[in-house]
């Protein structure tokens, strides 16, 4: 379980629609909002929301692990293309601890905690970063890469124009995080977070 401290969790809900509201929710605040289905702040990031998801998410790792293969997610069959121009398969991350970073080129409160993502995922090095960029031009996702310098390393950004990605995954705000453990159980973390919470998010996270 992952101990969540300042920051709003609920679990994704793959359904939801894709929404474009104002940047890190109204006047920056973390408090639950009904559009997204969010959840007041908890003591702890939940590895379900009950003990059915919970017996599913076993039944299938189990299933897969029986016939020899990484039992993919539905929240990760999807394929997308990179700012680089790489096709990218939401599957290539099964089996894998993953934090998806979604953001938006105008949202300051994205600009602000990038230094946090890049040191993060530097120093996180068995997890898998993922920033999903969407509402705004591919020329302006690419202008803000290059400006925080979150273009380097181990972080791959996906060019999420028609919000595809971001509706897969239940996500309606930015700047938004979705922790997935291996067998493929997520929550939502609502942003912005500092550079101390998204460490100890993650450090939990990779176990």
């Amino acid at each position: 379980m992952i101990p969540v401290r300042g920051a709003r969790v609920a679990v994704v809900a793959l359904s939801a629609a894709l929404l474009v509201s104002a940047c890190g929710g109204l006047n920056g605040s973390r408090a639950a909002d009904p559009a997204d289905g969010a959840s007041p702040p908890s003591a702890a990031l939940p590895p379900a929301t009950s003990a059915s998801a919970s017996a599913s998410a076993a039944s299938a790792a189990a299933a897969a692990s029986a016939s020899g293969r990484v039992a993919v997610p539905d929240a990760l069959r999807f394929s997308a293309t990179t700012l680089k121009g790489e096709k990218f398969e939401g599957a290539s991350l099964a089996g894998k601890p993953v934090v998806f970073w979604f953001w938006a080129p105008w949202c300051p409160n994205c600009l602000s905690e990038a230094p946090a993502v890049k040191a993060t995922s530097a120093r996180f090095t068995q997890v898998r970063f993922v920033g999903v960029a969407g509402l705004d031009t591919e020329a302006a996702m690419k202008e803000f890469v290059q400006r925080t310098g979150t273009g380097t390393g181990t972080i791959v950004h996906l060019s999420d124009e028609k919000g595809a990605v971001w509706t897969k995954l239940g996500i309606s705000r930015q700047s938004t995080y979705v922790f997935m453990r291996p067998d493929g159980v997520t929550a939502k973390v609502s942003g912005p977070l500092d550079s101390a919470e998204l460490a100890d998010l993650v450090q939990r996270l990779a176990g």
